[in-house]
């Protein structure tokens, strides 16, 4: 029997620079306003801050715990009586995570999840297009196009020269803004620096 009949699925998802992990934190700093026992989990992948927070780009960030797999999140979850578990850089958990979270979900856990549901390519980024089926609630961002300013849907693998580079780049590729841009459609795919 679950402890909370109510244990909800939500999604933040967008490109790169949308602003999910802050909504992520936005949410968590809410339900720990209200008393309610929180855990954050992030992919031991996502190296660009301090190990054991979350961080957005704006620079707000909170504790988390760091794990190298969907395993090893239901391990540290294990049989705690939590009340929101919030999972940042989901995509990096791939398709095993969708079963996981929605059996956390049905032993009454509120389970947020952020992350990336487009590759640098413009592909689906999956387990978000799949988990974006299954939830209650879904928060789709945009970032601001590097070209021109508008919404942008999509983020792109850049390099600092523009011509061709030989590196793979591969979905899994942790990066910033010295790596990635926003890009709205019309400019998704372009190659070169945003236009003075």
């Amino acid at each position: 029997m679950p402890r909370n009949p109510n244990g909800r699925l939500q999604v933040v998802c967008g490109p790169m620079f949308a602003g999910k992990s802050e909504e992520l934190l936005r949410r968590v700093r809410r339900a720990q306003l209200a008393g309610l026992a929180v855990e954050v989990v992030n992919h031991a992948l996502d190296d660009r801050h301090t190990a054991g927070r979350v961080a957005s780009h704006s620079g707000l960030s909170i504790a988390s715990r760091s794990v190298p797999h969907v395993e090893s999140l239901v391990e540290l979850v294990g049989e705690r009586e939590l009340d929101l578990l919030a999972i940042d850089e989901a995509q990096f958990f791939g398709p095993e995570l969708v079963p996981a979270v929605d059996t956390l979900v049905r032993t009454g856990i509120s389970v947020v999840v952020a992350g990336l549901c487009v590759t640098f390519d413009g592909r689906p980024f999956e387990p978000l297009p799949s988990l974006m089926a299954l939830a209650e609630d879904v928060t789709k961002l945009t970032a601001v196009c590097a070209v021109c300013g508008q919404d942008a849907a999509f983020h792109q693998r850049v390099f600092a020269s523009d011509v061709a580079d030989a590196r793979v780049a591969t979905a899994e590729h942790v990066g910033g803004i010295e790596s990635y841009q926003a890009r709205c459609r019309r400019h998704f795919g372009e190659r070169g620096p945003r236009s003075a």
